[in-house]
């Protein structure tokens, strides 16, 4: 695209941003200033974008990253900044051996292999930021994507910006097999905006960097509110986004923009098997909620041997945190796995280790055509019917046991 296409661009999404604040004004209010409404509109779409957003305040509290933390990269005039200076979210603990990980380094050895290794992948963990720059890039590890998965959500990033109390999708960072380096939205407003990037549901990040525009400002987002704790998923390849066309496609992303809160997201391709390690490791996570959806992993003897173990070690940590249990949504209701998990429910209620909630199987997947990619993991179809299930369940739960 060339300069001239994009200048147009911003101009008409200024225009566009002006004609959403008139509509908020008397009439009588807008004639009686419609000469320094005019001469602001002309200003902002005459001067350089840069400067017009440089004229515009950021949040209070919000201080603007000094241009010196910034570094460049080749080819390009854009300020470059590690993402470990933004909001980082979706991360149970900080002491990984890496930024962007999800179990901690005194896991490894204690852990099974296959979700040690898991646990490199970045599912469920974003970066949230506030900029006035009309253009954001990324810089990412590349790798190599599996054949039944979109490249863009096993590998790639996820744009959102936030409007009012919701969460509206801006672009995608399409990776390469080797680092990559990318545009990831464009004519973006030129005032200070939040913003939510989603890191890669299959691959493992090493390095992310965050670019704006020669001049404009970026600044971590402000903490999320004590009292909305996060929620954690804890499950299978379907919990950790396969397979998903975009990392903000999988159901715990989804029901993190739709309920405005952070999301821990430990689901571990084939792996989700309850072990006691696990427990005793999610016990240290002061969640809203457990979402326990393990069983597409479980034969029935680890659902029957496990399952209870699991929630009264979590209960031992955590006594009053609600948990919800989750049928498998591959399975009828009346399959024996879902039957055992609907006893062991029943046997941890008569023991007092509520509060104890259930999703059953029916609804989670159902509609007209299949969302499945194989017969087992979602498309994006199937991911928006779970999260659609899912909504008014967590919303109940919610309500019932206020942060």
């Amino acid at each position: 695209m060339n300069n001239k296409s994009m200048g147009n661009g911003r101009r008409a999404e200024v225009t566009k941003r002006f004609a959403q604040v008139f509509s908020l004004f008397p009439k009588t209010i807008l004639l009686r200033r419609a000469g320094v409404i005019c001469l602001s509109v002309l200003l902002c779409l005459l001067l350089p974008a840069g400067l017009c957003a440089r004229t515009a305040n950021f949040p209070p509290g919000l201080a603007p990253l000094p241009a010196d933390k910034a570094t460049s990269e080749p080819g390009s005039d854009m300020l470059w900044f590690d993402a470990v200076l933004l909001q980082v979210e979706g991360r149970g603990w900080t002491d990984t051996q890496t930024p962007f990980e999800r179990l901690p380094a005194r896991m490894e050895g204690k852990a099974t292999t296959a979700v040690w290794n898991l646990s490199k992948n970045t599912a469920g963990i974003c970066v949230r930021f506030v900029t006035d720059s009309p253009t954001i890039a990324a810089a990412w590890d590349g790798g190599t994507g599996m054949n039944h998965m979109a490249f863009t959500g096993s590998h790639g990033l996820d744009l959102y910006e936030r409007r009012g109390r919701e969460w509206v999708y801006r672009g995608t960072g399409r990776p390469q097999a080797t680092r990559t380096t990318a545009t990831v939205a464009s004519n973006l407003p030129p005032v200070p905006t939040e913003y939510m990037l989603y890191l890669p549901l299959y691959a493992r990040v090493t390095e992310l960097k965050v670019a704006v525009a020669p001049g404009a400002r970026i600044a971590p987002a402000a903490a999320r509110p004590a009292r909305r704790k996060p929620i954690v998923f804890y499950g299978t390849s379907i919990t950790q986004g396969g397979c998903a066309s975009r990392a903000g496609m999988c159901h715990p992303a989804i029901l993190g923009r739709w309920l405005d809160r952070e999301v821990i997201n430990l689901g571990f391709s084939g792996s989700g098997k309850m072990e006691p390690e696990l427990a005793e490791l999610f016990g240290e996570l002061d969640p809203a909620l457990f979402v326990l959806e393990t069983l597409p992993n479980m034969n029935l003897e680890l659902v029957q041997t496990r399952v209870e173990p699991f929630v009264r070690i979590l209960r031992k940590h955590r006594p009053r945190t609600p948990i919800l249990l989750v049928e498998n949504p591959l399975l009828a209701r009346d399959n024996p796995l879902n039957a055992a998990l609907r006893k062991a429910r029943e046997n941890l209620e008569r023991e007092g280790l509520g509060p104890l909630y259930l999703l059953p199987a029916d609804g989670q997947l159902a509609g007209k055509e299949n969302g499945t990619v194989d017969g087992v993991h979602p498309t994006d179809l199937g991911f928006l019917r779970m999260a659609e299930c899912y909504l008014p369940v967590l919303q109940r739960i919610l309500r019932q046991n206020p942060d």
